[in-house]
């Protein structure tokens, strides 16, 4: 709370209306400003970072394949796995059906 109260108080202040007019790349919106996206959308987006991120796990494995070993290998197979199990979930619960 005590940085949230720092940042009110220090924080600059416009008193220009302009300013806080909602910014579209340099244009007026035309009509409602707010508009609700379906979840669905944002599921999607965050499967997509999901298997984004843990993939990237999947390098410095792959640069030290000879000398990990095979328990390393047993390892990685169970990660791939879990992928495969997360990414069969999201797939049955109709996450990446586009509409």
């Amino acid at each position: 709370m005590i940085i949230l109260v720092l940042n009110y108080l220090l924080s600059p202040k416009s008193k220009s209306l302009i300013k806080r007019e909602t910014y579209e790349c340099g244009l007026e919106t035309i009509g409602p400003t707010w508009v609700q996206f379906k979840g669905n959308y944002f599921m999607y987006a965050l499967v997509f970072v999901l298997f984004d991120v843990e993939t990237i796990f999947l390098y410095p494995w792959a640069v030290r394949f000879n000398v990990l070993g095979l328990f390393a290998f047993v390892e990685m197979v169970i990660f791939i796995g879990i992928l495969v199990l997360g990414l069969w979930y999201a797939w049955k619960e109709g996450a990446l059906e586009w509409k």
